[in-house]
């Protein structure tokens, strides 16, 4: 088969044969990704801390190399690729302490750099045509009221610190003749894992209610449109640097409860205090209580369609 560097877009996208390096497949986002693309025919190949596990746990993926962030990436998991997609990275969830802040950075920074480094090593010719690599709406910091897009400046904050150090070891691959671009992921939908795994049990016994004041806008978005939007990603070759993958329509977080307990059949009255997350989860408790009205301007100019626009239907899809 041709190098896949000179098809279109569209042709990627079906082609049978590509060969995609996942790294995190074994995450929420990762294993439906793998699963989505095997649809295409498309081999997948992982790095994984633990190959076994990936390959039990991701019947998708063909070959999983043992690789961790302070590691070199194995040689032979970057030969013969025609795509990158690198999700792996430390949960952001939980209180912040020293060693969790450490872990959430290297993860990031260093496991992106080691992955750069890998492409690097490979002859001119042989490099893969596109890198994916995972960023976060934490790039933007509080924001209060106004509309979020790609051109807004980082914040200044732990996280968004850590998001400017990932996207520029990433950016890197760009010198090596690679493109590159980097999806700063919103609040993820889905019932096997992120904020609404969370909250789901609390809202199913009545107990739900707003977090906070409930006025922090929240940049939510379905599973199923992330996916898309990283495979938009892989396609589309005019697409470089930041894409946000929120959904076109972010909603407050007393709405987002509302939706939910309408959703789940159940009151949503009780309140979360802002003090008593802040007690409980630390500095990660100001990530919970800020406000982001994160838009997805590159993605819909680009031509991308969400399946999902609207909270209440994406939830109802998502939870039966």
């Amino acid at each position: 088969m041709e190098r896949l560097s000179m098809l279109d877009g569209a042709t990627r996208m079906t082609e049978p044969g590509m060969r995609i390096l996942i790294t995190g497949v074994t995450g929420l986002v990762g294993a439906r990704l793998a699963a989505q693309l095997l649809m295409s025919r498309v081999e997948i190949v992982a790095l994984s801390r633990d190959p076994a596990r990936a390959q039990e746990k991701v019947a998708a993926v063909s070959r999983a190399w043992k690789w961790s962030p302070e590691l070199a990436v194995p040689e032979q998991a970057v030969q013969g690729l025609d795509a990158v997609v690198h999700l792996a990275g430390e949960s952001v969830a939980g209180r912040w302490t020293d060693e969790k802040k450490r872990a959430i950075e290297q993860s990031r920074v260093e496991g992106t750099r080691r992955v750069v480094e890998a492409i690097a090593a490979l002859p001119e010719n042989q490099r893969p045509y596109v890198l994916v690599s995972a960023s976060a709406i934490g790039y933007y910091g509080e924001t209060g009221e106004r509309d979020v897009r790609e051109g807004d400046p980082p914040a200044d904050d732990f996280l968004a610190k850590v998001c400017v150090e990932w996207e520029r070891e990433a950016m890197k691959a760009e010198a090596l003749g690679v493109r590159v671009v980097t999806p700063r992921l919103g609040l993820v939908m889905s019932p096997e894992g992120g904020a609404l795994q969370r909250m789901l049990p609390i809202f199913k016994m009545g107990f739900g209610g707003k977090l906070g004041s409930g006025r922090q806008w929240w940049p939510w978005i379905h599973l199923d449109d992330v996916i898309g939007i990283l495979q938009h990603a892989i396609a589309h070759r005019e697409l470089r640097g930041a894409i946000n993958a929120t959904s076109p329509s972010p909603v407050r977080q007393s709405e987002f409860a509302d939706v939910l307990g309408r959703v789940v059949r159940r009151p949503s009255f009780l309140p979360a205090p802002a003090f008593a997350i802040k007690t409980a989860l630390g500095e990660f408790g100001s990530e919970v209580l800020g406000s982001r009205k994160v838009l997805p301007t590159r993605a819909l100019e680009s031509g991308y369609r969400f399946k999902f626009r609207e909270l209440e239907p994406a939830l109802r899809d998502l939870l039966g």
